[in-house]
């Protein structure tokens, strides 16, 4: 099986993680960071990621309101699975409600400081998105 990233994407950062080649565990891999909304930047570190990592299938969190509505951000996560897509990359939109919420709480419950908490929380975000997913995985 290949290698899967998650991407928990935000305005000026993208958390990554990667699977194990089995698929079964996610892991921390970046934190991509770029200026605000230049998401062509991002793409191109994303899309260098994969090819380092020979990455065919990325599964990025797709935010929702609590409703259940895509909003703007989650608009954005869609055109930004376009672009990978137009690069060759097969991309699996998921929920990703709560997730840094999540990640939060476990770095809290791991005592981990506030100023390392901020800067590996997208990785943290990532790392919840891309394992949800192989969990579901596993259950089909």
């Amino acid at each position: 099986m290949d290698r899967i990233l998650g991407l928990d994407l935000g305005s000026k950062t993208c958390g990554v993680a990667i699977s194990d080649p089995l698929g079964i565990i996610a892991r921390a891999l970046t934190t991509v960071r770029f200026e605000s909304d230049d998401y062509e930047t991002c793409l191109e570190e994303v899309l260098k990621l994969c090819r380092e990592n020979k990455v065919k299938n990325v599964v990025l969190g797709l935010p929702k309101h609590m409703n259940g509505d895509i909003g703007i951000r989650g608009e954005i996560s869609q055109d930004f699975a376009q672009m990978l897509e137009d690069n060759g990359v097969k991309v699996t939109l998921w929920d990703e409600r709560l997730t840094t919420v999540s990640a939060e709480k476990l770095l809290i419950s791991g005592d981990v400081s506030r100023k390392k908490r901020k800067k590996v929380i997208d990785q943290m975000a990532a790392v919840q998105i891309l394992q949800n997913y192989l969990d579901r995985q596993k259950n089909f």
